[in-house]
């Protein structure tokens, strides 16, 4: 901080203190901060729809030795000025380390805790807008104020107003120039505690400013000149933004191809008075802004800035086309196993690993070449592309890449986005459509993904994909489907329940039994108690039949208020329809509640479900926070089948393909492969009890079908059940399209005695098909397509 700011700060802080009765009588003698400062504040913390459980603040220390910050007092005011609660600091930061305050909760149980917090303490900050102080004997180190409020103090300019989602977060931890505005924007927050190290704030000391943009990007994933002031840095400007512009190096200097001779300058909500083929000088400092959340990468950029135009209407450098000129590495994204990628610069391999050959393209003008389009267009304007030359992928037979394994990730991937466009003008793509000619934008990176931002609308050329029709049954054939309709309730426009229902009754010929998943209740996502979804379900029921499908029954179970994941007060749960008019019929048992575990009894000889329908071990530790397994027992021309309907937990947390942590981290399949084991362990005292049990397990299972947590339910040894979706040719493997890549998280899996015939029998035991009408297209009514097995239960009468 500037003395000058501090100083012409204090006649204004010391009477608002006064007036607010604050915590302490006078005002704090300010001063200098060498070392620690406020790095990120955010005050949503357990409100609706907030990702973390607390209200928090993060410290860095900037500088090259540990800070003792035993007795510092992190101090919160409201908007009006009026203090909040506070926390009092203990121990010390590490150099170059962040220090995690934790501050109250709010009332969102299904927010996630913190990272372990090195302090807690006790202020309900304000998510919107209000003030962080961080104090030394009585003396203020730093200061943020946030939003606006008439007792609002700040440093320069307040930071942007957040909400229950963005924390204010500096640009550059290692730099402060007494304006929060200008030091800190709106962002994802991401806390860390002190175990984590931020990239360290000195550079290599030069003779000089920098002179070309190559030297400030360099061979690694952050600067070497990030915090640093740079002057007379010299470019074209290459595309314009509506937060700032692009420039990139006429006459690169080190003829090294992972130096980027392209960077951004972040001109905020100032006026850009710059235009495309200006050449320009800029002077600013370099920060590292890491978009969409802690474990995605940073982009280099030129901040707080002043530009001086050179000359206009230049020609602009000829683009770098993916594929042709620079070959993305195929399927290595990082070979090694460095950790945080961006403290390994002697790893940095862009002709090997695809996520440094990205980052050697940033910020530079670049483009593909005749591609096809693996990923559909989505809600917010981008679609997955491969190049139309040189990719070493597994197609499907639809046109998409397969994602084969955890070694095969399909690095060559492309997102075109659309924010240099208008609203809307990105075409609606659907897997197997191609972009015509050279597409051109610049190389950017946000949420999990290297971007190309388009600098004009790709010319689109349909590939004509149709939504798939499978076969109906046969009368001696019994229909089981699985079916993932999205977060469906009452709520939602009649279109889409009328789109679902012609799915069942046209692509999947009206099975006998579904198993659907993310049926919400009554009322939607509105958090009001209600757990029923009779409406949910009679809706869907009258589009089926209003389509030419049958009437279908609904069973299931009401889950508990707020316990079974998904959007918040929504409540989804898992649903069985099925067909009494093709004789299939629900076996008379009790029900089952919310919390009374499913089991088996012996009548005649043969197991039985106590409760019809009924949960699985609702009440054991792998089901916290996710949906329940719903256990139903049917019987179809006087065979008894078992159905189990599933939705284990999501992928949420795990670490991304292209993030900075590498090789990333799975963690949420722990929850899943406890999910897995419960259900195994069903199964065991199911067909321990009958080992010829006809026995159906589906649903979403969320992880992929070469996981280890399909492995734990499809078991071993005698009560071994069979994955169907790896029965399938590989290229056929996949439910879902995700970031470009088809992949499978819906299975159907079923029990030995269903895979056999008799010796010379003219039929076939079964019939799977994952019917592909959502994944791929850009109109999905689902983000998951259904699955159907048609099962030979004969009943005594062949086929």
């Amino acid at each position: 901080m500037s003395a000058f700011n501090l100083r012409t700060c204090a006649a204004v802080i010391a009477p608002v203190l006064a007036v607010s009765g604050a915590l302490f009588a006078a005002s704090p003698a300010q001063a200098v901060s060498a070392n620690v400062v406020i790095s990120e504040v955010y005050g949503g913390g357990g409100n609706s729809g907030a990702i973390w459980k607390n209200d928090f603040v993060e410290l860095y220390n900037r500088s090259d030795a540990a800070v003792n910050v035993d007795g510092w007092i992190v101090q919160y005011y409201s908007s009006t000025g009026g203090a909040g609660g506070k926390a009092t600091l203990t121990g010390s930061v590490e150099p170059k380390h962040t220090y995690l305050v934790q501050m109250a909760a709010g009332g969102n149980l299904l927010a996630t805790p913190l990272p372990t917090p090195d302090v807690t303490g006790t202020a309900a900050m304000a998510a919107g807008s209000g003030r962080v102080d961080l104090v030394q004997a009585g003396t203020i180190v730093d200061r943020v104020g946030y939003g606006s409020g008439t007792g609002l103090i700040f440093e320069g300019s307040a930071a942007p107003g957040l909400t229950n989602t963005t924390s204010a977060t500096r640009n550059s931890p290692c730099v402060d120039t007494d304006n929060n505005a200008t030091d800190f924007r709106a962002t994802e927050p991401t806390p860390e505690n002190s175990t984590v190290g931020l990239p360290g704030c000195a550079v290599p000391p030069p003779v000089d400013y920098p002179e070309t943009i190559a030297q400030i990007q360099g061979t690694s994933h952050t600067s070497p000149y990030n915090g640093k002031q740079v002057n007379g840095v010299l470019g074209v400007v290459t595309a314009v933004g509506y937060n700032g512009y692009w420039i990139q190096s006429t006459t690169p200097d080190d003829g090294d191809i992972a130096t980027s001779e392209g960077l951004f300058v972040y001109t905020g909500s100032a006026l850009i008075t710059v235009a495309v083929g200006d050449d320009v000088s800029v002077d600013g400092s370099i920060s590292e802004y890491r978009p969409g959340g802690g474990t995605n990468l940073t982009t280099t950029e030129l901040t707080g800035s002043k530009a001086t135009v050179l000359n206009s209407r230049n020609a602009l450098p000829k683009p770098v086309v993916i594929g042709v000129d620079r070959i993305a590495p195929q399927q290595v994204i990082e070979e090694g196993s460095p950790g945080n990628i961006e403290y390994a610069p002697e790893l940095f391999r862009p002709t090997t690993d695809a996520i440094d050959f990205y980052e050697s393209l940033e910020g530079m003008l670049a483009a593909v070449s005749d591609a096809k389009v693996v990923g559909p267009t989505k809600s917010f304007g981008e679609m997955t592309v491969i190049p139309g030359q040189n990719v070493d992928a597994i197609l499907t037979p639809r046109g998409g890449v397969l994602y084969s394994g955890y070694d095969h990730p399909n690095a060559m991937r492309v997102q075109l986005d659309d924010a240099l466009l208008p609203y809307g003008a990105m075409p609606r793509a659907s897997v197997g459509d191609s972009i015509s000619g050279l597409t051109v934008g610049v190389i950017d990176y946000s949420y999990n993904n290297p971007k190309l931002e388009v600098i004009a609308p790709p010319v689109l050329t349909l590939g004509g994909l149709q939504r798939e029709i499978t076969k109906p049954q046969t009368n001696n054939q019994l229909a089981v489907s699985t079916f993932n309709v999205e977060n469906l309730a009452p709520s939602d426009k009649q279109i889409k329940f009328d789109r679902l229902a012609a799915q069942v009754v046209n692509n999947l010929k009206s099975p006998d039994i579904m198993g659907l998943e993310e049926i919400q209740d009554n009322s939607g996502a509105l958090n009001d108690g209600t757990v029923d979804s009779t409406q949910t379900t009679d809706k869907l029921i009258a589009a089926i039949v209003a389509a030419g499908g049958p009437a279908y029954t609904a069973r299931w179970v009401n889950p508990q208020d707020l316990t079974d994941g998904g959007a918040p007060g929504a409540n989804i749960r898992q649903v069985f329809f099925y067909r009494a008019d093709r004789d299939v019929a629900f076996v008379a048992a009790p029900a089952g509640d919310a919390t009374t575990a499913e089991s088996l009894t012996m009548i005649d000889g043969k197991p039985h479900l106590a409760l019809n329908p009924g949960r699985i071990t609702p009440s054991n530790a792998a089901w916290n926070s996710s949906r329940k397994p719903l256990a139903g027992e049917f019987t179809f021309r006087g065979k008894t089948v078992f159905v189990i309907a599933n939705h284990f937990s999501s992928k949420g947390g795990d670490d991304p393909l292209f993030g900075k942590w590498q090789q990333p981290s799975r963690s949420s399949e722990v929850a899943r492969h406890l999910q897995a084991t419960e259900i195994r362990s069903f199964l065991d005292l199911l067909l321990a009890a009958d080992k010829n049990a006809n026995v159906v397990v589906l649903g979403d299972i969320n992880d992929f079908e070469f996981s280890d947590t399909v492995d734990i339910m499809v078991g071993s040894g005698a009560n071994a059940i069979v994955d169907l979706p790896r029965m399938l040719p590989v290229n056929e493997r996949y439910s879902y399209v995700y970031e470009g890549n088809s992949q499978v998280l819906d299975q159907i899996l079923i029990s030995q005695a269903l895979t056999i015939v008799p010796p010379g029998a003219k039929y076939l035991a079964y019939e799977y098909d994952i019917v592909h009408t959502n994944s791929e297209f850009f109109d999905q009514d689902s983000d998951h397509d259904p699955q159907v097995v048609r099962l030979a239960i004969r009943g005594g009468i062949g086929l």
